[in-house]
């Protein structure tokens, strides 16, 4: 690939990652991307054969995002486990809620068995690193199946939330409290994360 051709790929992708940001996933068409890279709406054709090739290219950005703020969120890693694992989920929620439309994106189904940019090598890490901590915050569990169970719940609380149901439900304003019920109902309780 020349470098005119990686300039013109990597104008697309930024063009939907603008496009999600501003307008949510379902703005995604092709035509639309090409618009406002500046090109031809044929142009994506030649970079991305399919439309789920382009998708899975941006929600590639957003993990890559999304992971680039877990690194930060555990800092040098020395943190007790069970607070790394209230940073990851803290992340994980500040995540959807800032960037709606990407993180539904990035957890659409058939963009993760496409199998296009290998999404799920890049976002199993993430799952990984979260089994990680929660077998040392728990040692002697199924840790995978604790973290799957975790993540569910953080999933669940993201997108609830996203819709006001849990606003609504519970009558809070701030989804910390349900991160720490989550934290607690999966890791067992803990006075300070």
């Amino acid at each position: 690939m020349t470098e005119s051709d990686r300039s013109l790929r990597d104008r697309l992708v930024d063009a939907g990652v603008e496009l999600v940001a501003a307008e949510g996933a379902p703005a995604l068409t092709l035509r639309e991307i090409a618009r406002r890279a500046g090109v031809s709406h044929g142009a994506p054709r030649r970079y991305f054969p399919t439309h789920l090739e382009l998708l899975s290219a941006i929600a590639h950005r957003g993990f890559t995002a999304l992971a680039g703020r877990a690194r930060e969120a555990l800092g040098d890693g020395t943190a007790a486990p069970g607070a790394q694992v209230a940073a990851l989920g803290r992340v994980y929620l500040e995540f959807a809620r800032d960037n709606t439309g990407m993180y539904e994106l990035m957890f659409r189904h058939d963009l993760l068995e496409s199998g296009h940019l290998r999404l799920r090598e890049t976002s199993l890490p993430l799952f990984g690193l979260l089994a990680d901590l929660v077998g040392r915050a728990r040692p002697g569990v199924d840790a995978r199946l604790v973290a799957g169970a975790l993540w569910a719940n953080l999933h669940g609380i993201a997108q609830l939330w996203s819709w006001g149901s849990l606003r609504l439900a519970t009558g809070t304003v701030d989804p910390e409290p349900l991160l720490h019920s989550a934290l607690d109902a999966h890791l067992g309780p803990v006075t300070s994360r």
